[in-house]
């Protein structure tokens, strides 16, 4: 197996819709951004602003300590006491700030202005800080000579006064960015959705609304190549609609001049069998005709209109035990909703013909609902087909093997059942039958407001 050809793996941990990864990438953008803007202001505007700080706090220690020195001892002492000097430190203080990780970047500028002045101080001014009701420096400065430890107030810069508020507005102006972000990608995400509907309608058998194409311009590119696109399939189909009822329309003609040539030609008294085995040759070709017929229009121009669907089935049931074929019913009270009356029932009538035909036994039909669903089953006792076989009986023109023993058909039953039910927004599926057989199964949306 190439590598062109390999399945590309997704990743488990990224969202699966586009809104909520490109939300998920702005937000990661977003905080990207306020840690380079923060490393910015911390590293190349906070600190040269807090060094310059212990700059002008070491020179006023130091002249504190010269003053205190050239002062006669007694006048020394007494302005140490003043300035609440103590001979030994308190105990209490460690030697480094206790960090703070709730108050990370005032711990952060309590730390780089301790260490700068640190480093602007002389080695026997020992700095240590006190936390608690009130922050204090404690600088050991020389009274007479002995060490005495004084408390000083501390300065704005050294106290984060600043910073907290910036980063406050940094946070704000973050969460609006990403706000923002989320907004503009709802509104990029509108026109997908509505292209989503529409291609879900276009599945479905409807002809959609055109797609605005005012929008930014990538989505109105998407949005003219789906136009376009949709445009091709309507007249395509509408051609081969035309072609299909035209050619079945053409070849009628002669068939019925044939039927009468046949019926003036053949002398009283002639051969019954072969009269009555030309007659059955012309009425398979009718038959033909007639699926072609039904093919080319499967109802997209008839209207819905309310209906009760298990009368519909009843009436059904009735006509086909009138010609012999008895089926079992077990109708559930299903409500009243908006249907194609006359597309709906060509779709029951192939469903109990093939019963019928393929089947022989066990015929029976049920009705129940399921959710926001009308489920329909044609059922049957005749030999099981496989799976993948089931499948490809929705394709036109294709016929399983058991159908090879039976004449007049096209393969065009089921595939006129899939388009009727795919045009009201429902859906076929094929599946055994308990107890042996098959099942036909159709589910019709009860609340379709644009069947």
């Amino acid at each position: 197996m190439s590598d062109t050809a390999r399945p590309r793996r997704r990743l488990g941990w990224l969202p699966r819709s586009l809104l909520a990864r490109n939300i998920a990438l702005l937000v990661a953008l977003v905080a990207l951004t306020q840690v380079c803007s923060f490393t910015v202001l911390l590293h190349f505007v906070q600190r040269p602003r807090i060094d310059r700080a212990a700059i002008i706090f070491a020179d006023y220690v130091k002249t504190l300590d010269s003053v205190l020195v050239a002062m006669p001892p007694d006048e020394g002492r007494a302005a140490a006491a003043r300035l609440g000097g103590q001979t030994e430190a308190p105990a209490h203080l460690g030697l480094e700030p206790t960090p703070s990780p709730v108050r990370f970047f005032r711990t952060w500028q309590r730390d780089v202005f301790v260490g700068a002045l640190r480093r602007y101080l002389p080695l026997y001014m020992q700095v240590r800080w006190q936390t608690g009701d009130g922050e204090r420096l404690w600088i050991r400065v020389r009274v007479a000579g002995d060490p005495c430890w004084i408390a000083l107030p501390m300065t704005e810069d050294a106290q984060a006064s600043g910073i907290t508020t910036t980063l406050a507005l940094s946070l704000g102006l973050a969460l609006l960015a990403a706000l923002t972000g989320y907004l503009i990608q709802l509104h990029l995400n509108r026109p997908l959705e509505d292209l989503a509907q529409a291609a879900r309608r276009v599945s479905g058998g409807e002809a959609p609304v055109a797609l605005p194409t005012d929008g930014p311009t990538e989505i109105a590119q998407v949005s003219r190549a789906f136009n376009q696109m949709t445009e091709a399939l309507q007249q395509a189909e509408a051609t081969r609609a035309l072609m299909l009822a035209g050619v079945s329309h053409d070849i009628r003609t002669p068939l019925t001049k044939l039927r009468l040539a046949m019926a003036m030609a053949i002398p009283r008294g002639a051969d019954e069998s072969f009269v009555a085995s030309a007659e059955n040759y012309l009425d398979h070709i009718d038959t033909i005709l007639q699926q072609f017929m039904d093919y080319a229009g499967s109802g997209e121009r008839e209207l819905a209109q309310p209906g009760d669907l298990d009368a519909l089935i009843t009436q059904l049931a009735a006509d086909f035990a009138g010609l012999g074929h008895e089926f079992e019913l077990s109708l559930g009270r299903m409500p009243v909703f908006a249907y194609r009356p006359v597309s709906l029932m060509r779709l029951l009538m192939n469903l109990m013909q093939n019963a019928i035909v393929y089947g022989r036994t066990g015929l029976a039909v049920r009705t129940w609902t399921e959710g926001d669903y009308a489920c329909v089953a044609v059922c049957d006792r005749g030999s099981a087909i496989a799976a993948d076989e089931l499948e490809k009986l929705k394709a036109p023109f294709s016929r399983g093997a058991n159908a090879r023993t039976h004449s007049g058909g096209t393969g065009l039953g089921l595939a006129i059942v899939e388009r009727i039910a795919r045009l009201h927004g429902g859906s076929l599926q094929f599946r055994s039958r308990e107890g042996g057989g098959l099942e036909a199964l159709v589910s019709l949306p009860l609340n379709r407001q644009s069947a």
